[in-house]
């Protein structure tokens, strides 16, 4: 620190680069790439010992490119330089494609050689062990890995400065219960649960099927199918098939948080209301694009501000988030958007209303998910009514373990099942209300509003039937709204 280069203002330069890279360090040896995060992080803002950059900062201004001087020794340094090139580059403004970051490493920088004086740069990392999905995938699996690298430079880098410039928000950070505390809370709801439970069949089966969760979640981390019917409890049997995993491998595997996938905003707001009433207000970060801070845990600035920070890199126990976020945390190129990326390793993946991920994406997101169990640590578990037939479209193949034994998914749809679905063949409109006006409760869907009220008037004026008597409920779908009749 003697030449007295700044970070930012009142941050040494040397003492910001050691810092983010010991931090960047500590993420990636969740899986197995400490050196590669200690290389990324030591380098990433050596452009700043450029004395352009020094008067800039002086003067308070900002927009000098210090990020290519980084990019340019890594690639200089290192065999594979390249991919820590990418990371370097991008960890302000984004990952960038071969041919923008070819031009940036080309173009003129300001002199920067006085960070000689103060680092040097480590040792060249080892490739990583990374186990290819299949030999198809090698690129795949390569690309992957820059961005787990990516997100914890990012990461870190971002702590380390609001470290400096904010340390009372930074704590704020701090003080959500772990894994085994939320799995001690879900325990004692469950017992009193079933302590009050009538000794039916439905409920039988639904204990049932909570026991099997429960029993496999000692199996080894890696893809799991939850088969279970509408009604089968399975929200609360998969949250406590992850957190009994999490727990149970924490110390083998290293099992760190759980993140709850849900495809529907409205489905998620009402899960993370269930899961706060059962864990309590500071145990759930319920993150999506609607989501109301000023309720988030249910009062105060400091409570709101933290579960906005907790969304930027998601270090929580227990994530509650729509597929559209996860899925952008797994693909975009945004450094804010992958910053949380690191912070997946390691986790338990609750994929509810699995049959609905995106059909135009399955093939990326079947591969980023068999990534992540193979490479990264990952338990994922593909819940629904309705599983998804996607076994054979998995890079390589999958072995995917269905939780539900005995009964199996034929059974308890059997047991389960609340309505039964008959084809009535076509029907005109007197037809369709005589009918309709014989039966005690009835819904009938029309695609026109005035084709509601038609046949409302046909049952009302049928021989002995009174209009304020019926109980049926017609409506109208029309212009993507319905419209009750």
């Amino acid at each position: 620190m003697k030449n007295g280069f700044e970070a930012r203002p009142g941050q040494w330069l040397e003492a910001h680069l050691r810092e983010v890279s010991e931090q960047a360090g500590d993420f990636a040896r969740v899986f197995g790439a400490e050196a590669w995060g200690r290389a990324a992080g030591l380098l990433h803002d050596i452009g700043k010992y450029s004395r352009e950059f020094q008067e800039q900062l002086k003067r308070g201004g900002h927009g000098l490119d210090h990020s290519t001087a980084g990019a340019r020794e890594a690639q200089r340094a290192y065999r594979y330089g390249l991919l820590l090139a990418y990371m370097i580059a991008g960890h302000h403004g984004g990952l960038a494609n071969e041919d923008i970051l070819t031009e940036r490493l080309a173009k003129r920088v300001p002199d920067y050689s006085a960070y000689a004086d103060e680092i040097s740069p480590p040792p060249e990392p080892a490739l990583p062990g990374l186990t290819p999905a299949d030999q198809r995938h090698q690129g795949f699996c390569c690309a992957f890995f820059m961005r787990m690298v990516f997100s914890c430079l990012v990461d870190a880098d971002r702590l380390n400065s609001e470290a400096h410039a904010d340390p009372e928000k930074a704590a704020l950070r701090d003080g959500r219960p772990g894994l085994k505390a939320l799995k001690e809370r879900l325990d004692a709801h469950l017992k009193r649960l079933q302590a009050k439970a009538e000794d039916t069949r439905i409920n039988r089966l639904r204990r049932d099927i909570l026991a099997q969760c429960r029993a496999a979640a000692v199996l080894p981390p890696g893809l799991f199918s939850l088969t279970v019917p509408t009604g089968g409890g399975k929200t609360l049997a998969s949250l406590a098939f992850a957190l009994d995993h999490a727990v149970a491998h924490a110390a083998a595997h290293g099992l760190r948080r759980v993140i709850y996938a849900i495809p529907y905003t409205s489905i998620i707001e009402q899960n993370a209301e269930v899961f706060r009433e059962i864990l309590g207000p500071d145990a759930v970060l319920e993150h999506h694009s609607s989501v109301d801070l000023s309720s988030e845990g249910g009062a105060g600035q400091d409570t709101a501000l933290a579960a906005s920070l907790a969304m930027e890199n998601w270090d929580v126990p227990l994530v509650v988030t729509t597929n559209v976020q996860f899925l952008e945390s797994l693909f975009a190129c945004k450094a804010s958007r992958c910053r949380k990326l690191h912070n997946v390793a390691k986790s338990v993946i609750i994929l509810d209303e699995a049959q609905m991920l995106p059909r135009e994406l399955l093939k990326p997101t079947l591969a980023a998910l068999k990534e992540l169990t193979v490479n990264y640590g990952c338990t994922v578990v593909l819940c629904t009514a309705t599983q998804p037939a996607v076994t054979e479209h998995f890079p390589g193949g999958a072995d995917i373990r269905e939780i539900m034994r005995d009964p199996g998914p034929t059974e308890l749809y059997e047991a389960f099942r609340r309505v039964r679905v008959e084809l009535a063949g076509e029907m005109d409109d007197a037809a369709l209300a005589e009918v309709m006006s014989g039966q005690e409760q009835c819904l009938c869907v029309v695609n026109r509003r005035e084709h509601a009220r038609l046949l409302f008037e046909r049952i009302r004026h049928l021989p002995g039937a009174n209009g304020s008597d019926f109980k049926g409920l017609l409506v109208a779908f029309h212009s993507g709204r319905f419209h009750f009749v």
